[in-house]
């Protein structure tokens, strides 16, 4: 990339990480703290952690189409001020149900399609894999600082000053889209049956369903890790940060083979089976085994090894698959397939949780992880996962 796309790519990777590291810090914190309010269950837990997803799957299609429409500039301030809104909502409660309405409002501001076609629009097709890849790693390193700050932060100010911090972020987010230019919106399109169906094809599909279950996987997991962590004595979650943070280089570390061979060789189905692989082997070891500081590192360090390497891998596939005018209303899919997984990973765990144990929590998400796994392998479609592979 040359200096232009260098410093656009930074700046739509700020914003994003920015944003995802406010929906994220209550992850790690969330699922032990939430009896401090009023009217608390475990179904109300999950829905707290994962309603963002269903906001965000509901209007990521619009805020992409309206993006192409009107420019992705107005689109992305209209969306920050949204989640501003929605961080001072669950700021100001005392009810878990307010947390619910705050953190529906936060997932409201739907703007990370209108963010990865926006980088595509100024990054060249020849560069633009290696920018997808470098915004995926910073959503990545958004959710490995969560995991560091939100319980840092929770200590010091409690889980409503947590809150005012993800509200001063995303101010911080739209200083940074004051900086960017003011593109001309694309050619228009009407948003109709037909337009929608050219961003449905089977190749997108399978990228579409791989990144629902791997934030399905996520949200779900981390109903039950917090929980864990304490019940285990394995760290107090003030402290918890001091498991993650090695955790974190780690994983990064462990992702970046994955990461070039996927780039670089081309070798993306097998990277992607792989990755599954750790997934399934990580979730169902967190269920069968009993959990210790060494096993939960371990564990934990292969889950993200292969959650960071996806989540860096795919943005660039979906977008060296689409067209540029319909380049908003195809991310807008791909991230409400993101964020629907994230909805239904909360509900199912606080379901499973409500109904079951913790542990049962892990036994559905390796049941997600082998049935994606099996898809994978047996597609026999020119996905762009099986066109990277006869490259």
């Amino acid at each position: 990339m040359n200096k232009q796309e260098r410093t656009f790519a930074f700046k739509i990777s700020l914003i994003m990480s920015t944003r995802m590291l406010g929906l994220f810090m209550i992850f790690p914190i969330f699922s032990v703290y939430a009896s401090e309010y009023t009217s608390t269950t475990p179904y109300l837990i999950g829905l707290s952690i994962g309603i963002y997803g269903l906001t965000q799957a509901l209007l990521q299609i619009p805020f992409g189409y309206l993006s192409d429409k009107y420019g992705r500039k107005p689109m992305l301030i209209i969306g920050l001020v949204i989640f501003f809104i929605g961080s001072v909502v669950a700021a100001s409660s005392t009810d878990i149900i307010g947390i619910v309405i705050g953190r529906a409002l936060q997932g409201a501001g739907a703007i990370s399609a209108v963010l990865m076609a926006f980088l595509a629009d100024f990054v060249s097709e020849n560069q633009r894999s290696k920018a997808n890849a470098f915004v995926g790693v910073q959503i990545g390193i958004a959710f490995m600082l969560a995991l560091l700050l939100g319980p840092i932060i929770s200590v010091s100010l409690g889980i409503s000053g947590l809150f005012w911090v993800i509200a001063l972020l995303s101010v911080v987010a739209l200083i940074i889209v004051s900086t960017l230019p003011n593109a001309k919106p694309k050619e228009q399109y009407a948003l109709s049956i037909a337009n929608i169906r050219k961003v449905l094809n089977i190749d997108l599909l399978l990228l579409d369903f791989s990144v629902f279950a791997l934030h399905l996987i996520l949200t779900c997991s981390f109903i039950a890790m917090p929980i864990f962590l304490k019940e285990s004595n394995i760290v107090d979650i003030k402290d918890s940060w001091q498991i993650y943070l090695p955790i974190i280089i780690l994983s990064f570390i462990g992702m970046l083979p994955m990461v070039i061979l996927a780039s670089k060789y081309q070798k993306i189905k097998p990277v992607f089976l792989s990755a599954i692989a750790l997934l399934i082997i990580s979730q169902i070891l967190f269920y069968q085994i009993q959990l210790t500081y060494t096993s939960f590192f371990t564990l934990l360090t292969l889950f993200f090894i292969a959650f960071n390497a996806l989540e860096a891998i795919l943005p660039s596939l979906i977008a060296s698959s689409t067209s540029a005018d319909k380049r908003g209303l195809a991310m807008g899919l791909y991230a409400t397939s993101q964020f629907l997984g994230a909805f239904v990973g909360g509900i199912l765990g606080g379901w499973i949780y409500n109904i079951s144990n913790l542990n049962s929590v892990f036994l559905s998400t390796t049941f997600v992880a082998v049935i994606w796994w099996i898809i994978i392998l047996i597609t026999k479609q020119k996905t762009p996962i099986k066109q990277a592979t006869e490259n």
